[in-house]
């Protein structure tokens, strides 16, 4: 797009310069904002339309063919998509938040609102107890944020965050997992009926605080060890709010199809939603699974229970290095796991069972570290694992061991191991959204750390651009409603997610010819393209590839 992209003047000056003089010709300043002549693609999925669009304070106050009414500052978005804020309802964007509230790769691709607190680890209740391998970045957080350990809860986290102003707006699950950590500690044995009483009311606390609802990490210790049961008793308090239980399952390859039954009987037996997060069939042994996965959520809404699932638009994920090893191994403390890395009494089932696991994706070619904590690994970082083992001259289970025990468990990795075509038909299914799982990323600062996933930088745009305008996965239409309206249903945010009157003004404005993420898996640490303007809260947080002010606020569960 050759034109000017932008005008930002007062309303007398800029009715000259659009040529509309009999519009523009205002003597006072009725809106704050408005965006003149983009093409309005409201959320909702029905077809786009040309319109302006008024602000006023926080919230949309006009969406018309044409407004007279003149405003502060007027952008010209003609030939732009203008859609809603894209909402991040899986967000790993709090890794780098208290220490870079800037949020660039976020806001630098639309996103107006992220739900941290993923995977069953949140913030709040309390730091603690969730075992190494839940976050791989804890430790480096904590040192950095001295501040953390005093957040005792969903409602004072979430205080702390209106305090902090971020660029983005950010909402918080209560983890399940950080329950489990404070209440029952990192052990594998059953919740005793008062541990479990105790964890039902920390998470009812936490609602009613303000959590956008509760997620599990099924796969990471301690949540690994919560049975059926517990789960079913801890996710009851979400039903009478209307939010939903959110969970990363307890398999994501060749149990798979028992995980999403286990996920599907805990909200049953609940009464809540279920959102399954980053839904995938992992190994290529698994990849026939998909239309059993679909049948099952079919089958679960035509009885009642409300199933939806996220996705983030790549092939490969990211994880602690230790989730190649049995959850049983990792039982109890960082300690207790490294030794049993060591003691020949255990080490050979868990050799068995991790090089079992690296078979099902391919091989340690399909591994890549992402992050590490000691110095002497960090050339690692970026690296595969088979690579990194030739150049050290060593067998590449034993480098990971050895890497392990350097950074105490703390290694983060990122495993190739999906198919496209499925990739695409999750993309494609009606109750299928996007969501990143990905952190904020900037190109210098705190958040730019390690070799991360590609994802925190580039999902939504990639959407948009490859999914979207190259490979016509789906129509611009509904890839914004999977952006955005649905995502924003998940968790209640009433007043996001579309563009309406009287609705929050978070708004993304974007070139549909250009859009594109630039971000890779060898530089994650790359801005997406094509995005002209981020509107946080009224508020331009992005404008033609500047950085705006910090309107972003905490979002607090409306049930």
């Amino acid at each position: 797009m050759k034109r000017r992209a932008f005008i930002t003047q007062t309303a007398a000056t800029s009715a000259a310069l659009l040529g509309a003089p009999r519009v523009l010709r205002a003597q006072r300043a009725d809106a704050d904002l408005i965006l003149r002549g983009g093409v309005v693609v409201d959320g909702t999925g029905r077809p786009r339309f040309q319109a302006d669009v008024a602000i006023t304070g926080d919230r949309i106050t006009r969406i018309a063919a044409r407004i007279t009414e003149g405003a502060k500052r007027e952008l010209d978005v003609r030939d732009l998509i203008v859609a809603p804020g894209f909402v991040d309802v899986h967000s790993h964007g709090d890794g780098s938040l208290f220490e870079d509230p800037l949020m660039q790769s976020i806001v630098r691709q639309g996103v107006t609102s992220i739900v941290v607190g993923a995977d069953g680890s949140s913030r709040a209740p309390a730091r603690g107890g969730t075992g190494a391998d839940t976050d791989p970045g804890a430790a480096d957080r904590a040192a950095a944020d001295p501040d953390l350990p005093a957040v005792s809860g969903i409602a004072a986290l979430l205080d702390r965050l209106d305090r902090l102003a971020p660029s983005a707006n950010v909402g918080t699950m209560i983890g399940l997992g950080t329950v489990r950590g404070v209440v029952v500690g990192g052990t594998d044995r059953p919740a005793t009926s008062r541990e479990l009483a105790r964890m039902t009311a920390l998470v009812a606390s936490g609602l009613a605080d303000g959590a956008l609802g509760a997620s599990s990490g099924l796969e990471y210790t301690p949540g690994a060890f919560a049975s059926v049961e517990e789960l079913t008793a801890l996710c009851r308090p979400l039903a009478a709010r209307g939010l939903g239980y959110h969970t990363h399952m307890r398999n994501e390859d060749d149990r798979l199809l028992e995980a999403v039954d286990e996920s599907i009987a805990v909200a049953r037996g609940a009464g809540c939603s279920l959102q399954i997060a980053h839904l995938k069939t992992q190994g290529p042994r698994n990849w026939r699974k998909l239309d059993d996965v679909f049948a099952r959520v079919d089958s679960a809404r035509g009885a009642g229970v409300d199933v939806a699932f996220d996705r983030y638009p790549y092939l490969a994920y990211q994880t602690g290095l230790s989730n190649l090893f049995p959850v049983w191994s990792r039982d109890g403390s960082t300690d207790q796991f490294l030794a049993r890395l060591a003691d020949p009494d255990t080490a050979a089932r868990i050799r068995i069972e991790a090089l079992a696991k690296v078979d099902l994706i391919g091989g340690w070619g399909n591994v890549q570290v992402s992050s590490v904590s000691a110095a002497e690994d960090k050339a690692a970082e970026g690296k595969r694992m088979d690579a990194w083992a030739r150049e050290r001259g060593m067998d590449p289970y034993a480098l990971t061991v050895a890497m392990l025990q350097r950074n105490r468990g703390s290694v983060g990795m990122i495993g190739f191991a999906m198919s496209e075509a499925n990739l695409e038909r999750i993309l494609q299914h009606p109750w299928g959204m996007v969501a990143s799982d990905g952190g904020a990323l900037a190109t210098s600062g705190p958040a730019h750390r390690g070799v991360p996933h590609p994802r925190g930088a580039g999902s939504f745009a990639r959407v948009l651009g490859r999914y979207v305008r190259e490979r016509k996965t789906l129509t611009l239409e509904e890839a914004v409603r999977k952006l955005s309206a649905l995502p924003a249903s998940r968790v209640r945010l009433d007043g996001r997610g579309r563009l309406a009157e009287g609705a929050y003004a978070d708004v993304a404005v974007f070139d549909p010819d250009t859009v594109i993420d630039r971000a890779d898996f060898a530089d994650p640490f790359q801005y997406a393209v094509g995005f002209k303007a981020t509107v946080v809260n009224g508020v331009l947080a992005l404008l033609d590839g500047e950085r705006g002010a910090r309107a972003g606020r905490a979002l607090r569960g409306q049930g």
